[in-house]
């Protein structure tokens, strides 16, 4: 027999549940999760971590504060008492709030029975009471006995149980401290009215020994109160989580021999055909088979304005059809889909943990003990110094400084503004991949870009067709587009696809032949066509290149890229290709200098293009003709020099330098390699994303600053008051209930301050 290293419960052969892996059984915990197993080969200490499979369909619970502990059923943390919350949310699920209705009826069912007991034993405050003998006497206190007993060991169960978990396992938390604290007042109390003989010498002139019934049901009732609100506030946190899984459809139509049939989201396949209707929502990920209509996609571009889709068109799952009706096929369903990568992305950031909860953590590991030592010194400098009756004094501040000192605000400080922040970060189309993503983005001072799909649109167009002399300019156009057709490169499909435009013909190609950094050359029409660089034609014995050459220098001086041509071993014109800037680059870029960045483009394009770019869009500085590898050496120099680098990319080539800078930012309409090397993804693919997550980082980090502060000051100012410091000088002392009050009023505070960061302006 042993004991799960993380709940503390005794696990054998008998009780435990148990898996065959490998040949071999696992024993783990059946109260607690499928995370931890033991191996029965040695029954004094756990073998190591293993996990187990998730179940199809099944829904995995983690604790925010410990993601360690994975449970597959909601309810408390084992280690802090917290509530678990699912790992994987699916599309067209909700949250279970199990937990939140069984703690809303043992609150008002507690506060039902507690409110008498509370008036009772202030009664001989009461004139009406104070005069009748029953309110006054034995009856009164038999009264208080039977109605505090099911507030404290049923509404208040669920903290002595987490409370004697807390000890076996030794992870001592605020549960800790409400069970000891409640349960010394109600035993106290019942002692005392049942053998009220134990206490003779600690009351004056033999009148009965006061009870503690009223502060132990009403604290109770007032941690209830602080459970029910903390988790109608967390339920509040995963709205962000709602709403984006409210975008997907619950059904799909799915299309068979025998017509179409409505089935679940989670049965959609991979291969499958489905209609979509008009009004209707794309439920998957995938591309129009039959059919056209306009898509609305501001999920994920943030235009309002509808696609035009048609056949072979991709379509993503979630967005909204308009008065069309097309047939898809599934590519990527469930949590491989744009949508559901976007959910586990916000969800597991929302889990995540920040650098500055360390500072927490710390503290926390070191303030239970402390906490219970200073419970103790109070008692004990209670009975040798304190007024009579001194036992009585001595229970009543120890308990009161074990509820006041519940340490439930220091560890919501930080969680809650980071669930909140990364889920309005969701709202926004800024998806945050980790909490310490988030927190170094606070302290970026320069911002390194790429240019290409990043400042730019990334999709190149042909701007200038210039024929030389002699040659038409439509024949000239026609013959590169022809050569072009057998290229890979972005700029061929560019030249290729401005042909089309002008409805020219593009004939097949002989002889094609490619060389890297150079150009093409190909037979068209019997016609030689080289493309490419002027060293390339020169190496092809083409001569007479100057005058081109100055021509290409100034079109490179406008930001576009110039292609030299040549034709039956004439020089025959330039062909000139521009990638557009976004329309809300210059905007972003402006905003981003507000906020105190320097911004440094770091591109492989032309050193002219980039200059170009670079000074119409007012950045500090511009590195051209850079290969990946530079890009990460610059990177690494920037940060040598003591600035805090944030990195904004979309391609492939940008993910080493997406992983080098202190935080990398990608664009989702990027690369999927790009997006799993950036800590923070725009969803919308536009820059006046970075300035909107920074100000979400500064907001953030500054809220939970406003959290810690408040914590720390409130178990400060609040111990030495419950201990009794102020009762030489004032004749103060705080009572328990009014203890409870506060406790649970500063977990309130906590909540309600992280809750802002929903409203907050980016």
């Amino acid at each position: 027999m042993t004991k799960d290293p993380i709940c503390g419960m005794k696990v054998d052969e008998a009780s435990a549940l148990k898996t065959e892996r490998g040949g071999k059984t696992f024993y783990f915990c059946s109260d607690h999760c499928r995370k931890e197993f033991l191996s029965p080969t040695d029954s004094t200490k756990p073998q190591g971590k293993k996990t187990v499979d998730k179940l199809q369909g099944e829904t995995i619970y983690t604790c925010p504060m410990h993601p360690e502990v994975q449970l597959d059923h909601p309810g408390p943390c084992p280690k802090c008492g917290m509530a678990v919350e699912p790992m994987n949310w699916s599309l067209g699920a909700d949250a279970d709030n199990a937990e939140l209705n069984e703690m809303t009826r043992r609150f008002w069912i507690g506060a039902a029975l507690t409110l008498p007991v509370f008036v009772l034993a202030m009664a001989h405050m009461i004139p009406a009471l104070g005069r009748q003998a029953w309110a006054m006497g034995d009856v009164s206190r038999w009264i208080q006995f039977g109605l505090a007993t099911p507030v404290v060991w049923w509404a208040g169960w669920p903290f002595f149980k987490r409370g004697w978990r807390s000890i076996m396992s030794m992870n001592l938390n605020m549960f800790t401290l409400i069970a000891i604290g409640v349960g010394a007042a109600y035993v106290f109390s019942a002692v005392a009215m049942l053998k009220p003989d134990l206490f003779p010498h600690s009351m004056p002139h033999g009148s009965k020994v006061g009870l503690y019934f009223e502060a132990a049901g009403m604290v109770t009732v007032l941690v209830l109160l602080g459970q029910v609100l903390e988790l109608r506030a967390r339920s509040r946190t995963g709205s962000a989580i709602k709403a984006l899984l409210n975008l997907a459809p619950p059904t799909a139509r799915l299309v068979g021999d025998g017509g179409d049939t409505e089935v679940p989201l989670d049965q959609v396949k991979v291969g499958d055909h489905l209609r979509v209707v008009p009004g209707g929502k794309v439920p998957v990920d995938g591309r129009v088979v039959e059919g056209h209509s306009s898509v609305e996609e501001s999920m994920i571009t943030g235009e309002p304005l509808p696609v035009e889709k048609s056949t072979g068109d991709t379509v993503t799952g979630g967005t909204v059809n308009g008065t069309g009706s097309f047939v898809m096929m599934a590519e990527r369903v469930g949590g491989d889909t744009l949508l559901g990568q976007i959910v586990t992305m916000v969800a597991e950031a929302q889990r995540s943990r920040a650098p500055i909860q360390r500072l927490a953590d710390k503290v926390a590991a070191l303030f239970v003990p402390t906490v219970l030592a200073v419970s103790l010194m109070t008692f004990f400098v209670w009975m040798m110094v304190g007024p009579e009756p001194r036992l009585a004094h001595a229970i009543v501040n120890a308990v009161a400084v074990l509820i006041i000192a519940c340490p439930c605000a220091l560890g919501l400080a930080t969680p809650m503004s980071i669930m909140v922040g990364v889920g309005r970060g969701a709202q926004l189309g800024v998806l945050v991949k980790n909490a310490e993503a988030l927190e170094h983005l606070e302290k970026v001072t320069l911002l390194v870009v790429d240019k290409t799909g990043t400042l730019t649109e990334g999709k190149p167009k042909l701007v200038d067709v210039l024929a030389s002399d002699g040659f038409d300019e439509k024949d000239f156009l026609s013959l590169a587009a022809s050569l072009e057709q057998n290229s890979e490169h972005p700029l061929a499909a560019a030249i290729v696809l401005g042909a089309k435009d002008q409805k020219l013909t593009i004939d097949e190609v002989k002889d094609f032949r490619s060389v890297t950094g150079g150009g093409v050359i190909g037979s068209v029409k019997g016609r030689v066509v080289i493309v490419g660089k002027p060293d390339f034609l020169r190496h092809e014995n083409i001569i007479g290149l100057e005058p081109l050459e100055a021509t290409a220098v100034k079109l490179q001086e406008d930001g576009k890229t110039a292609m030299f041509v040549a034709i039956d071993g004439r020089p025959a014109g330039i062909l000139a290709v521009a990638d557009p800037i976004k329309a809300t680059t210059a905007e972003a870029i402006t905003d981003l200098h507000t906020l105190g960045l320097k911004i440094v483009m770091l591109t492989g394009d032309n050193r002219w293009t980039a200059a170009a770019v670079a000074k119409q869009l007012g950045l500090d500085a511009v590195e051209a003709e850079t290969e990946p590898a530079g890009k990460v050496a610059h990177i690494k120099n920037l940060r040598e020099e003591g600035n805090h680098v944030a990195m904004a990319g979309d391609g492939i080539n940008d993910a080493p330098a997406l992983s080098e800078a202190d935080v990398g930012i990608a664009m989702s309409t990027g690369t999927d390699v790009a997006m799993q090397s950036a800590g923070i993804t725009l969803v919308k693919g536009d820059l006046r994303g970075i300035a909107q997550a920074i100000r979400l980082s500064r907001a953030t980090m500054s809220n939970i600053r406003q959290n810690l502060v408040f914590a720390f000051l409130y178990n400060a100012l609040g111990i030495p008051v419950a201990a009794g410091v102020l009762y030489p000088f004032f004749g103060l002392l705080l009572s328990p209930i009014i203890a409870g009050a506060a406790m649970s009023l500063s977990s309130v505070s906590v909540i309600t301050n992280a809750l802002r960061l929903r409203k907050v302006r980016l």
